[in-house]
């Protein structure tokens, strides 16, 4: 293993080989550790870990079983012991991380939002493209084989002509005045936190299981907690805490969605219904072992893992029926496809960069239209 300056090195479990991918970890926290144990899942190897300091990034290390601690960001890009950079930072470090990760020539996985504004990701897209590298966005809930049962439906046409495609992604984690994160902080997180942080993942699943767009919304924001506990005293808010949209695809469907941080009891609960002129579809994260089929005759579940199941889906069922599958699961599986791409072996469905500057777009005219109480156009 060749040594970065600085770096603290700590013996690891998995078995370095030339086959396997070495990836490094920027940040930690609750989704560096899903990152970790995915890379795994994968095949790759845990090379490296960077923190905000030397210190976090030893414990860090030591806690994730990388081999070795980098002293910090640019130490880890550069390194020649990391293949894949994993961008698990606050999102105003999204893209300086990025544009150096594609200089270094590594493939990278980015968590959302790619960056913070529409020309940032611009920007990233157009670089990771000179590069030639591999890039990925975590849009993890394609990965459900509820999900990709849906999507086969509606390619098939089960469905019938989609008319309404409607839903919420509901959590609670903020809902009190003592709650605080640094998604709070627009100049850390952004100018949209409730939307740009889960709604975005609302709009990305839905337009990947329909085939439909979004080309014009009118929304709405609410910032329901308009003061945060910060130390002994209280911090005023300039994110929304929730969102509601009406919104037109360019199938000739009709939309809605509620987005919120502040709902209490709920904890993930993204919910879709797709309503055609045959069908109805509806999936539920926090119960995603089943999809729901209704018609005029009657209802019906499909079961993850059941032989009513399309390839697409039985593909992602990585484990038997009955035994259920979950959010590490489907970031086990994202993971998986960007290695296997690097490999050569692109994957259907798989997440990139341009998924994230659709993303970033969707904010921006989601911002547009708070602003203004207007219908606003989504850049295509």
């Amino acid at each position: 293993m060749t040594s970065t300056p600085g770096q603290v090195t700590f013996p690891s479990t998995a078995q370095v080989g030339t086959s396997r991918l070495r990836s490094g970890i920027l940040g930690a926290g609750f989704i560096g550790e899903v990152h970790a144990r995915a890379i795994r899942a994968a095949g790759g190897t845990l090379a490296a870990v960077a923190e905000a300091t030397p210190a976090g990034s030893e414990a860090a290390a030591r806690r994730l079983g990388a081999s070795w601690a980098a002293p910090d960001a640019e130490a880890l890009i550069t390194s020649d012991d990391v293949d894949v950079v994993h961008i698990c930072t606050p999102n105003h470090l999204h893209a300086p991380l990025v544009k150096l990760a594609l200089e270094s020539g590594k493939h990278v996985i980015c968590e959302k939002p790619l960056a913070v504004s529409v020309d940032q990701a611009e920007q990233l897209v157009a670089a990771a493209a000179s590069a030639g590298v591999i890039s990925a966005v975590p849009f993890v809930y394609r990965y459900y084989p509820t999900v990709r049962e849906a999507r086969s439906r509606v390619a098939r046409g089960d469905a019938g002509t989609l008319r309404l495609l409607h839903g919420s992604y509901l959590q609670d984690w903020l809902s009190s005045a003592s709650d605080q994160n640094w998604r709070v902080d627009p100049t850390l997180g952004g100018a949209s936190r409730a939307f740009a942080d889960i709604g975005v993942h609302w709009c990305d699943v839905v337009e990947f299981t329909t085939g439909h767009r979004i080309t014009a919304l009118t929304a709405r924001m609410l910032t329901a907690v308009p003061a945060r506990q910060s130390g002994a005293g209280m911090r005023a808010v300039g994110t929304e805490d929730a969102a509601t949209l009406l919104f037109e695809t360019d199938g000739g469907a009709l939309g809605s969605l509620v987005v919120s941080q502040v709902s209490p009891g709920r904890k993930n609960r993204l919910w879709f219904s797709l309503d055609g002129a045959e069908n109805s579809l509806v999936f539920d994260q926090e119960l995603p072992e089943s999809l729901w089929v209704g018609s005029r005759d009657a209802t019906r579940l499909i079961l993850r893992g059941s032989s009513a199941m399309a390839p697409e889906a039985l593909r992602h069922s990585v484990l038997p029926a009955g035994h259920p599958q979950g959010y590490q699961d489907c970031f086990n599986g994202l993971v998986s496809d960007v290695y296997n791409a690097v490999s050569g072996e692109p994957a259907d469905g798989m997440p990139t960069f341009v998924d994230g500057l659709r993303a970033a777009r969707l904010t921006s005219a989601v911002l547009a239209s708070a602003a203004d109480q207007s219908w606003v156009e989504v850049a295509s």
